[in-house]
């Protein structure tokens, strides 16, 4: 099982916050914009931070900074239907997949496979919750069919699911390189967690 000090939390908690400021609202990475992070900042909230608390404060902020880019920032607010709700069980899932891994969590190569779960279930209830929500729910399709729907998830999910695993994979690297170090430092017969 995985366990961070608070303060390491803490840390982790604001790191996940300054990407989140720096992500959102880009849809698709461009030479002048990274990919949005947002799927991987809630799955990553769910693995690090203990207490639900940061995910309702991840709710907030993804909220305050689409609101800010479409009141302000000039971005178009297509998205913002009376779907925009699905947003909250699309990120509960990411969450509660990365939760559900930190309780897998050992710093062995066994780990993989938890993970490789845990990944794959996050990211398809999170696609069907916000995709499906939003093509269903919105408005903005006049006439919906399963089939439709079908297309415009091969069509959109790989492009999510790269930045989501893009993201994924720098945090294993970060994860992978703190754990190492941790344990060069620890004294011998105990355990990482």
């Amino acid at each position: 099982m995985l366990t961070l000090s608070t303060r390491n939390q803490m840390a982790i908690g604001l790191l996940l916050v300054l990407l989140m400021i720096l992500t959102r609202g880009h849809h698709f990475a461009s030479t002048h914009n990274l990919a949005d992070a947002s799927w991987a900042i809630f799955f990553l909230t769910g693995v690090y931070l203990r207490s639900a608390w940061p995910l309702l404060g991840f709710f907030a902020l993804s909220w305050w900074l689409d609101f800010a880019a479409y009141t302000w920032g000039g971005v178009s607010d297509f998205c913002i239907t009376p779907a925009y709700v699905f947003l909250l069980p699309a990120y509960a899932s990411l969450w509660l997949a990365g939760r559900w891994y930190a309780k897998q969590y050992q710093f062995a190569w066994h780990t993989v496979m938890p993970l490789s779960l845990s990944v794959m279930a996050g990211l398809i209830l999170c696609e069907l919750f916000s995709s499906g929500g939003f093509y269903f729910f919105s408005g903005r399709f006049a006439e919906t069919s399963l089939i439709e729907f079908g297309e415009r998830l091969v069509k959109y999910f790989p492009l999510y699911a790269e930045s989501f695993v893009f993201y994924i994979g720098i945090a294993i690297v970060i994860h992978s390189l703190f754990a190492l170090i941790v344990q060069q430092f620890k004294p011998r017969g105990t355990t990482i967690g």
